[in-house]
């Protein structure tokens, strides 16, 4: 069971074709997703557009600068703006990455936290006084990392303790279990069926980019591939039926397109319901 007041399928919401999509009101959107550093304090057309569409679909909040495992002090100025911003437009719910894009200045990427026990208890702490600051629950997401500097544990025992001790939520990326077992030659199901499903909130789901037979990229800039689909199929099967967004950042296809990789989402989503049914009477 979810653990957030949304349900169904969503969409992150880009500038670039909020006007199409807040005319035709698609109903494959269930909720929509945004960056909040991207639209506090934004006025004029594109303020408006974005509380219009606030007031009559739910939002979530995806976070990129918090910098939950960086060296330097939570930003309290930027939690406040947070918090005055979600009241304003009644967000639903809060998740960040399990990163770290700070050091005395941002570093406009998500840098790696290290796999040791002295960043499980250092992360925690901090995921805990920020949702003592919110006053309210956040989810961590699991991300996708491309070298793990000073390792100690797996990556899986990483994001298990930290969920467990900060006593948070979990943003499940289905991409990024794919993108990492690739990169680094782990089994994508079992990593999927060892994670802590109670924790899981919601579920995203991306493309990404081949760099080569053994490196993928994580760009948020192609469509998801049936491997991710499958996966997030059997995320389904494993965890149960949670809210699933897409994701595009890049190469922001005609929303038409958008809509159609929604579709997927939805007839994975009534398969399993349709499975759990025939179950359930048989």
């Amino acid at each position: 069971m979810s653990r957030i007041p949304v349900s169904g399928t969503g969409l992150g919401l880009r500038r670039s074709f909020i006007s199409e999509i807040s005319e035709i009101n698609p109903a494959e959107v269930d909720f929509y997703e945004v960056a909040p550093e991207n639209w506090i304090g934004v006025a004029g057309r594109y303020g408006k557009l974005f509380r219009q569409m606030t007031e009559k679909t739910p939002f979530v909040c995806h976070g990129l600068s918090l910098s939950l495992g960086g060296p330097t002090p939570l930003d309290l100025q930027f939690l406040h703006d947070l918090k005055q911003f979600f009241k304003l437009h009644t967000i639903r719910y809060y998740s960040e990455h399990l990163s770290y894009c700070s050091d005395k200045g941002h570093l406009y990427d998500l840098m790696p936290i290290p796999f040791t026990e002295e960043a499980v208890d250092y992360v925690a702490e901090r995921v805990r006084r920020v949702q003592d600051i919110l006053e309210q629950r956040i989810a961590i997401e699991n991300v996708s990392y491309y070298a793990a500097p000073g390792k100690e544990m797996d990556e899986i025992e990483f994001i298990s303790e930290i969920l467990e001790r900060a006593d948070c939520d979990l943003l499940l990326d289905v991409n990024n279990i794919y993108v990492n077992s690739i990169n680094h030659h782990y089994n994508a199901s079992d990593f999927l069926k060892a994670l802590p499903g109670k924790h899981i909130a919601y579920i995203h789901v991306a493309g990404h980019y081949v760099e080569a037979e053994d490196l993928l990229v994580d760009t948020h800039g192609s469509a998801v591939i049936d491997p991710v689909w499958q996966l997030l199929e059997e995320t389904y099967q494993y965890h149960g039926i949670f809210p699933t967004l897409l994701e595009r950042d890049f190469n922001i296809p005609p929303v038409p397109e958008l809509l159609s990789e929604l579709q997927i989402i939805q007839h994975l989503q009534t398969a399993k319901h349709v499975s759990e049914s025939q179950l359930k009477y048989a």
